[in-house]
């Protein structure tokens, strides 16, 4: 166990500040789509399951993974250039976002509710994008030890939770204290994303060996693909259902909100389907090279490579060697282990945070109460929290994070059981946002060091996308529909937290199952590192 000092040594890394200030650019997006959007449509008296599945617009964060590839092998034209692979797609997802925040305060709620679904989606898909870059620009920049991503870890959930918490104080504090309501707002929201992006000019781009590798893995492919033709087309063909997919998830089934209550399970099936395509090829892969000793170099065998074959090899590189590799390193039946916890680590979690701002309202709560309690004071617990907790983790190990932080998300949503039995308590709400932001802070800390720990290098921005979604596919699209399941308690808001509650439980027996093969892969990539 280290010392105390050594431990605190670890935040004096300079890169640190910029991993906070990219925090509060990925969680401000989440005040547009999520907290001051469900404000918004609160106000607008839109019942509870509305506001609920508005959410599933979150679920491009669920399978972002499924183009997070393209963020670590495509170079966008004159900004790669200029910026590099990473911060020209940080900057790029930046620009769409605030078009986006823009257009929003041009809307109607009640009137145009559907279009704004529209916006809110593409907002959501360049978010989730920006996050993807993100996540590789800090696993890239920090060494890959379990104390510099725990330190890591804690910056960018400080950042997040500025952006998301701090900033999203702002527009509640405006519609309670001034002439402005939510469609002004949006435009000082707007402002505020471009300030914020004044960050991506003024650091620098991290220098990694990830090209090199991933032009080795595409020539080794290029020597397989062109003696197996049947395997390639057959690779061929479920990119091209893949490419799709994307297609029909992204911009195919947000009808809303009327035809999405009858349609409401199209984001689950894409998922299940993305998934289930990533699988074949997976294993496609894998008989691509079992058959690899069957190719000799001998003039009989030599087939000249053609510009097919040189797609083929690429789109295997970009889209599934990555997910190859993750399973080959961690071996298959444990990388889904690790993946199933990733999946139940914060169910319960995501059916709280869907529902409590409307809990809030309903209860009682003012827009300046959630502004000061759920925003602000939530904001400095979760920043002092999340430096407690990363210290923790870098003494003591991320797999005991993650229990007390499993713990304590459950206790916390017991306490909003409590104001629902009492009403709205003002010091009982500050005692709630008080435990919340230790587990979310303490928990998060461990996770995200957990995901950042079991990345490759080659491949950061497509495996950390990969594992993340998968959480936020239980904390999204499942999260969405904790609005009918209020519904269907009749609105008994005490037994929903308590079920919320119950949910965690799962996660932590499932974690102390694979806690040793788990602590082995972490020890083991560090050293491979």
């Amino acid at each position: 166990m280290q010392s105390f000092r050594h431990t605190l040594s670890y935040f004096s890394n300079p890169k640190l500040l910029t991993i906070f200030c990219f925090g509060i650019a990925s969680g401000f997006p989440w005040v547009l789509i999520g907290s001051a959007m469900t404000a918004w449509l609160t106000d607008e008296g839109l019942s509870r399951s509305s506001v609920g599945l508005f959410g599933l617009i979150f679920v491009a964060y669920s399978i972002n993974f499924l183009w997070s590839p393209l963020v670590d092998r495509v170079n966008l034209p004159w900004l790669g250039k200029w910026l590099g692979q990473r911060r020209s797609w940080i900057l790029l997802t930046q620009v769409i976002i605030t078009l986006c925040a823009f257009s929003l305060s041009l809307f109607e709620a009640n009137s145009q509710l559907a279009t704004m679904a529209l916006i809110g989606l593409c907002l959501a898909i360049s978010s989730a994008t920006q996050d993807i870059a993100i996540d590789a620009y800090r696993i890239d920049i920090l060494d890959n030890d379990d104390a510099s991503m725990a330190a890591g870890s804690a910056m960018a959930t400080s950042g997040w939770w500025t952006g998301y918490a701090g900033l999203g104080a702002i527009p509640f504090l405006l519609v309670d204290h001034s002439q402005l309501y939510w469609p002004q707002v949006y435009l000082v929201l707007t402002l505020l994303m471009l300030l914020l992006m004044i960050t991506v000019f003024v650091v620098s781009e991290p220098q990694t060996n990830r090209q090199q590798q991933q032009d080795k893995i595409q020539q080794d492919f290029l020597t397989q693909v062109p003696h197996h033709p049947l395997l390639s087309s057959a690779i061929t063909a479920c990119i091209g259902l893949l490419i799709v997919l994307i297609a029909y998830a992204g911009f195919g089934y947000p009808l809303w909100p009327e035809q999405w209550l009858a349609r409401s399970s199209a984001p689950v099936s894409s998922t299940v389907l993305g998934i289930s395509l990533l699988g074949l090829m997976f294993f496609l892969l894998k008989a691509l090279h079992r058959q690899r000793l069957s190719v000799t170099s001998s003039l009989q065998t030599h087939i000249r490579p053609n510009g097919f074959h040189h797609l083929i090899a690429w789109l295997l590189t970009t889209l599934v060697a990555p997910l190859h590799e993750f399973f080959t390193r961690n071996g298959t039946r444990f990388a889904l282990s690790v993946l199933m916890f990733i999946f139940l680590f914060k169910l319960g979690e995501a059916y709280l945070g869907r529902m409590s701002l409307v809990f809030y309202k309903e209860v009682g709560y003012s827009n300046t109460d959630i502004a000061v309690f759920s925003k602000l004071m939530n904001w400095w617990v979760t920043i002092l929290f999340s430096l407690i907790g990363s210290v923790f983790t870098i003494r003591f190990g991320i797999i005991k994070g993650l229990f007390i932080g499993g713990i304590a998300m459950a206790l916390s949503n017991l306490i909003f059981s409590v104001i629902a039995l009492t009403g709205p308590s003002q010091w009982l709400l500050g005692i709630a946002v008080l435990v919340d932001g230790f587990t979310g802070a303490w928990g998060s800390v461990a996770f995200v060091a957990l995901l950042s720990v079991l990345c490759n290098r080659t491949f950061t921005a497509s495996q950390y996308a990969l594992m993340a979604s998968i959480g936020t596919f239980g904390r999204v699209t499942l999260g969405s529909y904790s609005g009918v399941i209020v519904d269907g308690l009749d609105g008994n808001w005490a037994l929903f937290f308590v079920l919320t509650a119950l949910m965690v439980i799962p996660s932590l027996l499932f974690l102390y199952s694979i806690r040793k093969p788990l602590g082995r892969i972490i020890a083991s990539n560090q050293q491979a590192s």
